[in-house]
């Protein structure tokens, strides 16, 4: 499964409403950490099928970044169950991220 990047009109089916865990981050296009971090994200998301990436860029989806209280970048959001279990913000190596989200969805 690839990363999901979603828009505002599908976010509730694609994170909220998903059967598995999602890893939820909030990026922008312009954000250097943002972009390591999606590199990181594009890895995990090849070596692991218990949860799901989903990526929002707050530029293209502000009133969604709000309603989420984003105001850094990025913004990670562990969610089961359409319910937060745990949130960071800033960059993280693939290992530190892997344990956050596993920690979050036991």
């Amino acid at each position: 499964m690839a990363v999901l990047h979603v828009k505002e009109n599908e976010f509730q089916k694609e994170v909220l409403e998903s059967e598995k865990p999602v890893l939820l981050d909030f990026f922008a296009t312009w954000c250097g950490p943002c972009k390591m971090l999606g590199q990181v994200l594009e890895e995990l998301d090849k070596e692991q099928e218990d949860f799901r990436i989903v990526k929002v860029d707050i530029d293209e989806n502000p009133d969604l970044a709000a309603r989420w209280q984003v105001s850094s970048v990025p913004s990670l959001f562990f969610i089961k169950d359409g319910e937060v279990k745990d949130s960071a913000v800033g960059f993280f190596p693939k290992p530190r991220l892997l344990q956050k989200m596993t920690e979050a969805v036991s």
